[in-house]
């Protein structure tokens, strides 16, 4: 099997070039092959090896996603049979089951609903309570990770099968299930790429199963 690789960008709303730039660094870093695309149709969809659902506003991206059906079918499918897939703050949203809101309780935005989680929405407060933390995530190494949280949401419950990757103040804020990773900040903002480098490593192992 060939060591290239492609990795596309869920191009709807959100990081979309930061989460692109980012990726594309952490290819080079690692010395991988491989070629990081903006995608926006199922077609494009089916033709990567790994998947990035960048931060933005997911009920935005939940709306631009409805506009056409097979998008979500194709999502849920693909995922379903093991495409890697990232999903960053409102990626992370957009992936699970179940997803609360503090004013409003359960929200009835489109789901994929294949990340075993619950997941409460600006769970740390609204743009202007925005923060950076270092975080502790063993799964990318021993030091240290600056995390930027910017309305992040949070894990709240876990199914059997979620490993938890970090928390911060006792609050769960990244995981992974087999080949779904999500977390609450925007690892594109950190200046530092070992969170796309582990991604990278998830799609390069799949590939070669």
């Amino acid at each position: 099997m060939t060591d290239n690789i492609k990795i596309g960008v869920l191009s709807i709303q959100g990081d979309i070039e930061e989460n692109v730039q980012a990726c594309k660094e952490a290819l080079n870093e690692t010395g991988i092959t491989g070629e990081v695309i903006e995608v926006k149709t199922h077609e494009e969809i089916l033709d990567v090896d790994g998947l990035i659902i960048p931060g933005g506003e997911s009920t935005v991206i939940s709306t631009m996603m409805s506009l056409n059906q097979s998008n979500w079918e194709t999502l849920k499918q693909k995922i379903s049979e093991g495409l890697p897939v990232l999903g960053t703050c409102a990626g992370m949203i957009i992936l699970a089951k179940r997803v609360l809101d503090k004013t409003i309780g359960e929200t009835q935005q489109k789901l994929i609903k294949i990340l075993d989680v619950t997941i409460e929405r600006n769970a740390f407060g609204r743009q202007h309570e925005s923060f950076e933390t270092d975080l502790s995530i063993p799964i990318i190494g021993d030091r240290p990770f600056k995390a930027v949280f910017i309305r992040g949401p949070i894990v709240k419950e876990t199914g059997n099968n979620v490993q938890i990757l970090s928390k911060y103040n006792d609050k769960i804020v990244a995981v992974q299930q087999n080949n779904i990773i999500g977390t609450s900040f925007h690892p594109e903002l950190a200046e530092d790429n070992r969170f796309y480098t582990h991604f990278i490593r998830t799609v390069l192992k799949n590939k070669k199963l």
